[in-house]
Parts: C-alpha cells; structure tokens; sequence
C-alpha cells in the first residue's frame, strides 16, 4: 500500500486482538447459555455474518442454534420462549434492530449475551476491541468471531479450545503479512465472490467489504445460489473468485469456476485453508485476506475505505428506524 488508512491499520492489528481474546475467561457469559433449548444469534449487516457462523460454531457442540437478521427476528421472528437465550451482536452498540431484539429478550426474562465493542456498559456484554475508526468494520468482526468460538468450547466444542484460536491468530498474522491477493484483477464491472458453507458466509461479507470500502459493485454467494440464476448476468467484464474450492465436499465451487471460465469470465482461486484450523476457524484468515483486498481495491478506485455512508444513505432516520422506543 502506498497510502495509509484506518482501515489499514486495523486490518494489521487482528492477530493480536485475537491472541488476546484466546486466553481470557468466558465462562461466565457461557454460563448464561448453558441448558439453553434454543440459541438465537441476531446480528445487522457484518454482525449478521458473525451471528451465521456463530450459529454454526454453537452447532457443533450440539446445540440448536438459529441465526437472523435482527430486523427480520424483531419484527417476524418466532416468539421468545423459556428455554431461549439470545446472542446480540453490535459492535456501536447502538444498531436500532439490534437493541430492539436485546429488549425483547429482556423483557422475556431469557438469557442474553452481547458482544459488543468497549465501552457499551452493558452488563450482558464481552467488550472485544475499541469502536472501530473506519467505516469498514474489520477487528470487531473478527473479534467477535473469536468469542462465538470461545463460548462455543465452553459448550462443549472442543475444536475450538484456546490452543485452537491461539492458532488461528498466527494465521491471520501470516495471512496479514503475506496475503496472496496480487494476482486478483480489479474487474470491469463486477465482481462475485462463491463460497460453499462457512465459505459461502465469507463470501458475503467480504463482498460487503468491497463495496464498502472500494464502491465496488460485488457480490458474494453460496455455491448453490449462485447456480440457481445469480450467475445469469455474469460476463466477461466480470470477475469471479473461489474461496476455498477444497474445502467444499460436493466439488460445486471448482465446477463452477470451470464454467464461469467458459463464459470469458476472469476466475481466481483463494485457498491454501491453513492446515489444523476447523473449516470454521479458517474463516478468520480468509477474511482478512478479502480485507486487504477490500483496502486495495479502494486504492485502485481512490476511494476512502474509511467513510462507507454518506449522502442520504447517512440520513440520522434511517438509522434509528427500528430502535426501541423510549
């Protein structure tokens, strides 16, 4: 990078945050959701993709574990019920559809735990990094990515121990410093980032983080979706990325790769998921990848990744819609 940003920056204090998150103490937090029937895990936006592989993290210690938007269990969500306890994901604290779902699930009297950045003073919440200065939200996520898989070992998922994340922060460490992304070509038009499972839950948010902080048009996929009719407008003015094609059992990201190359798109390949990481954990690495190519790209474009909302996308009311009211 010839220039530097807060977005920069922070992508490049990662591997610490999460070494330091590794070795602290949740098991209070845990204990909320120990016996719980039901775990529901809320998010907006990043949070939501925090709360998809949270939910999947929850999954292997054989818990029932549902994800959503949090405007979609706020407003159409199933009803709260004893057995229940609910994640909140926020990293402002202040995502107007996020504390609607927190007060709901106070008021039912249900277990909540919230992960937030410092300084929300909630009493429910693991505070991971400081409010993040750049628009592009990078180390909450991952962060929170660590203590969805940090409560998830005190549940019972033991791929997930300490040792495990002290793991994974070497590999964002490495990834940070060599990150593989030159080759990637900044398209003509758009781009389409295709993952299978937790890959396809990656490619969602780093195709967020191009757009925010590059004004990229990109897209990211599951496998699958992309298949049933997403792939239709793509040309050749177009580009495609594959994360991990390894790593999907059905051979449906590789194939589709091979077929996007028919049709003259320009196809790269991320993988190299690092060896003894859970598909799970290796999401971590892989992200900050597409955060640094989120931050060049933005370079290429001579946009600031560091301011994502402006005009009347920043407009106060659109963002407090949703809130609770007073």
């Amino acid at each position: 990078m010839t220039s530097r940003t807060a977005l920069h920056d922070v992508i490049h204090t990662q591997a610490d945050a999460i070494a330091r998150l590794a070795g602290a103490d949740f098991s209070g937090p845990a204990e909320r959701l120990v016996g719980a029937r039901r775990i529901v895990l809320i998010g907006t936006g990043t949070s939501r993709h925090a709360a998809a592989l949270g939910a999947m993290m929850f999954a292997r210690a054989g818990i029932d574990a549902r994800w959503s938007s949090a405007a979609g269990f706020a407003r159409w969500g199933a009803p709260l019920r004893d057995g229940d306890a609910m994640v909140v994901i926020t990293h402002t604290a202040e995502t107007a559809f996020a504390l609607t779902c927190r007060e709901q699930a106070l008021a039912a009297g249900i277990p909540v735990v919230s992960i937030t950045g410092h300084g929300s003073g909630w009493p429910d919440a693991v505070e991971t990094v400081e409010r993040e200065r750049s628009e592009t939200y990078t180390a909450s996520y991952t962060s929170a990515l660590t203590v969805l898989a940090s409560l998830a070992a005190h549940l019972g998922a033991e791929e997930f121990a300490p040792d495990a994340l002290r793991r994974t922060a070497e590999a964002v460490r490495a990834v940070v410093a060599e990150p593989g992304i030159d080759e990637v070509a900044f398209p003509a038009r758009s781009i389409a980032l295709i993952g299978a499972g937790p890959w396809g839950v990656t490619a969602r948010e780093g195709a967020l983080k191009i757009r925010e902080a590059s004004r990229t048009l990109a897209e990211g996929y599951e496998a699958e979706d992309y298949l049933h009719g997403s792939a239709v407008p793509f040309g050749s003015a177009d580009g495609l990325i594959l994360l991990e094609p390894a790593g999907d059992p059905d051979g449906l990201t590789a194939a589709l790769g091979e077929a996007a190359r028919q049709e003259g798109i320009t196809v790269h390949t991320l993988g190299g998921a690092p060896a003894g990481l859970s598909p799970l954990l290796a999401q971590l690495p892989m992200t900050a990848r597409l955060q640094l190519l989120a931050d060049r790209f933005a370079e290429i474009r001579r946009q600031d990744p560091d301011v994502a909302i402006v005009g009347a996308w920043a407009e106060k009311r659109l963002w407090t819609l949703g809130a609770p009211v007073a």
